[in-house]
């Protein structure tokens, strides 16, 4: 899901802004432009924010953190197009840029009216190959394509890997998910158990359209929750 704010990303780990906090290689941030809400820029590369790195749906850096050491950036290839993902990420490493993940592929069995590539699995596995594995052999840790939370997703991923037929190396799964904490748990560990060796990034997440007290529930037991596991 693709919306006009700001939403936190975890590498297994949700993404929090307290005082005082060691930065975490688990935190991360989603990073929207968003008008009314520049001044929030400073804080997520403050010093008492515990990000270490940010993606923003895009293949090259925000304007807001293109100079900043503190957070590291993670290229994503949202859909079918730019079809210049490989050389625009090839200029960033050969130009000194710490490019170490990139992401693939947002939504792709959902709707672009919520924010989904839309892509058919055989199609994205076609330009994985052509616009993201040549990554591999330059060091980059390759991510699959983040499939919604619903059991399209489960079903679309399957597909990608059948299509792949062998030829996508992917180094980590992200996961998306909508709802509360109870249905998190259980996808992720659904995901854990069709992928036992691969590393999970929780991408996007959120217990949405609940009352604000609701949400920091969710919040606190999802982040103790992502503190026990590996």
């Amino acid at each position: 899901m693709y919306t006009n704010t700001l939403v936190h990303a975890l590498l297994l780990l949700s993404t929090v802004y307290c005082q005082n906090a060691p930065s975490s290689s688990k935190r991360g941030l989603v990073y929207v432009p968003n008008e009314k809400t520049r001044s929030d820029d400073s804080i997520w590369v403050s010093d008492t924010s515990d990000l270490t790195w940010y993606y923003n749906y895009e293949p090259t850096p925000s304007p807001a953190f293109s100079n900043s050491t503190k957070l590291q950036f993670v290229p994503m290839l949202w859909g079918a197009s730019p079809t210049t993902f490989l050389d625009d990420v090839t200029k960033q490493i050969e130009g000194g840029a710490n490019i170490s993940y990139v992401l693939a592929f947002n939504e792709p069995d959902g709707d672009m009216s919520t924010g989904g590539s839309n892509m058919p699995a055989d199609t994205a596995a076609e330009i994985w190959q052509r616009e993201i594995e040549p990554l591999k052999e330059m060091g980059v840790k390759l991510g699959a394509p983040a499939v919604t939370g619903a059991p399209t997703g489960h079903t679309w991923l399957q597909n990608f890997f059948t299509a792949c037929d062998g030829n996508c190396t992917v180094d980590f799964i992200p996961v998306h998910w909508y709802g509360n904490f109870e249905g998190l748990a259980s996808h992720i560990g659904q995901v854990r158990g069709t992928y036992p060796n691969k590393t999970i990034w929780v991408t996007e997440y959120a217990n949405n359209n609940v009352p604000l007290e609701d949400s920091q529930i969710f919040y606190n037991q999802s982040s103790q929750y992502f503190d026990r596991i590996e």
